[in-house]
């Protein structure tokens, strides 16, 4: 007869800075291929090289704050639909992390040295959202989302023109961002009132500028 499993709370905090310190330092497995699969991998110039590396590593950063916003909303989910659809956003989300790891490796640079203040911070915002209820949490998907999908746009557009490998992975990242808001939206999310949505862009902003460079 199988049981469920009852964590502690102590088990809980262990198992939350486990995925804390896998997630910001450690190596992501991807449950889907990567969409970048047998393109070829272009000579690039040494500017254009650490240009892609640099918004590849923006990329990157930008899915461990995805992770820890939606792992933190989870832990303090109240409808049980709600916490499944935070959480198979994370695993979604977990793919485009080692899709972008194995990117960076490619073009011979690593991911941002300060990934695990960006996790803390998210994980923060993650629980004050989800304790405002789950119409608010699922909101916070749907900008996160929107806010994402612009950035990669841009990204998409400012790439290196041979670097197909890292547009095949942002294509796919784009379109799974898109689903994401739009399930979200589906599944009554709230409107966020201003100033939210400009704070959230602007420590997006602070965020790129950072992670581009480190």
């Amino acid at each position: 007869m199988n049981a469920t499993r009852h964590y502690s709370p102590l088990d809980r905090l262990i198992i939350e800075a486990q995925h804390a310190l896998g997630t910001s330092l450690g190596k992501a497995f991807a449950e889907r291929p990567n969409p970048a699969g047998e393109l070829r991998d272009p000579v690039l110039e040494e500017g254009e090289r650490r240009h892609a590396a640099g918004l590849m590593r923006i990329n990157h950063t930008g899915e461990v704050c995805a992770q820890a916003l939606y792992l933190g909303q989870a832990v303090v989910a109240r409808d049980e639909a709600t916490r499944a659809h935070l959480q198979h956003a994370a695993q979604e989300e977990a793919d485009h992390l080692a899709w972008c790891a194995d990117r960076l490796q490619e073009l011979d640079s690593r991911p941002s040295l300060f990934n695990p203040l960006w996790y803390a911070g998210s994980y923060a915002i993650g629980l004050a959202a989800g304790l405002r209820g789950d119409g608010w949490n699922l909101g916070f998907v749907v900008e996160t989302e929107r806010q994402v999908e612009a950035h990669l746009e841009e990204h998409l557009e400012t790439l290196p023109p041979g670097d197909e490998r890292s547009r095949a992975i942002l294509r796919t990242m784009k379109d799974d961002e898109a689903r994401h808001a739009d399930n979200a939206l589906a599944a009554g999310a709230r409107t966020l009132p201003q100033p939210i949505p400009r704070l959230m862009a602007l420590t997006s902003k602070l965020m790129k500028a950072v992670a581009y460079r480190a």
